[in-house]
């Protein structure tokens, strides 16, 4: 164990869901025990109610919050509201809890949904105000957007050592594959399961398949906020990405091949591509904490398609909205 590590009790909020696991994983690699983590549970824990934030954060050394009410472009076009008022009410709260209860250090997670919808590429930082972003997933990116407006106050007026990172597209093992809230890459590899095991013919994608998107692997991106958090203590926000870039239609067409699927894709142009291009610039990571990614793509793609396939086989499917 570093010293940083050394004598911390952790809270890791979303430490039972997907990228939250891979975080709690990599702070047992580090030597932290289980006894200095803890993970807040929705059922018993609602993070949208002041009292259980002040209870979560109490004798707490530092605080990784990484719950957020989050989905794919249908869930987001379904739930504006809602993902505005709980990630809003989450994290000022969450953040206030720890201030109050004298936490050492607050570690956020913003979202790439936060940069605007025509951002220069690759994304640099210094771009994150420079308008709206994309329509379909604003409500919850300016959500998350807020907690970096609160951290940069909360620095200025109190001194509160509070950090901001903002990931690109994750994917991984634990991913939620549940169709109504699941992101791009485990939507389009149960398309294609669903379809060969069933014997389809086709699948249905949405858009026309021309925007690009960036994919960081959920063990790299733990690996980016442990690093964040022991190195990193500055008011600018960071980006953690990686160097892959991909079209929606090469991204469909590797998830074909990779899970044998032999039908026809099929574009449904009635419905939204979302952002055109995604691709952060990362420069700003490695410069100030060393952080690069090292999961290749595809490698990462089939261990993604693997531990779906034996979960299917076990029926132990990940389903339901993620990370409370």
């Amino acid at each position: 164990m570093s010293d940083f590590w050394k004598d911390k009790r952790v809270l890791v909020t979303g430490g039972a869901g997907f990228l939250g696991s891979h975080v709690v994983e990599a702070l047992s690699r580090r030597g932290v025990p289980d006894t200095a983590i803890t993970i807040p549970r929705k059922s018993t824990c609602d993070l949208r109610r002041w009292e259980n934030c002040i209870a979560a954060t109490r004798n707490q050394d530092l605080v990784i919050h990484l719950a957020g009410n989050v989905g794919g472009i249908g869930y987001n076009q379904d739930n504006p509201g809602a993902l505005f008022y709980d990630n809003v009410m989450m994290g000022a709260q969450l953040m206030e809890a720890a201030r109050q209860n004298q936490v050492t250090k607050f570690v956020a997670l913003g979202t790439v949904c936060a940069y605007p919808k025509f951002t220069p590429v690759p994304f640099v930082e210094t771009d994150l105000w420079s308008g709206y972003p994309e329509e379909t997933n604003a409500p919850y990116g300016l959500a998350k957007k807020m907690l970096l407006v609160q951290a940069q106050a909360y620095r200025q007026q109190y001194g509160f050592n509070a950090i901001f990172l903002l990931p690109v597209n994750l994917y991984g093992p634990g991913d939620n594959f549940d169709p109504r809230s699941s992101h791009v890459l485990p939507a389009l590899i149960k398309k294609c399961i669903d379809a060969t095991e069933k014997g389809d013919q086709e699948i249905v994608v949405w858009g026309d398949g021309s925007p690009t998107r960036e994919f960081l692997y959920a063990g790299d991106a733990a690996e980016g906020i442990l690093l964040a958090a022991e190195r990193y203590d500055k008011s600018d926000p960071v980006n953690l990405g990686s160097a892959t870039e991909i079209s929606i239609r090469d991204l469909v067409e590797l998830i074909v091949r990779e899970t044998g699927f032999r039908g026809n894709v099929v574009w449904d142009t009635s419905k939204p591509n979302g952002q055109p291009r995604r691709k952060l610039d990362t420069s700003r990571a490695e410069r100030e904490f060393g952080f690069c990614s090292q999961m290749e793509f595809r490698e990462g793609l089939r261990r993604t398609i693997q531990w779906y396939l034996a979960q299917r086989a076990s029926s132990r499917i990940v389903t339901g909205n993620l990370m409370f």
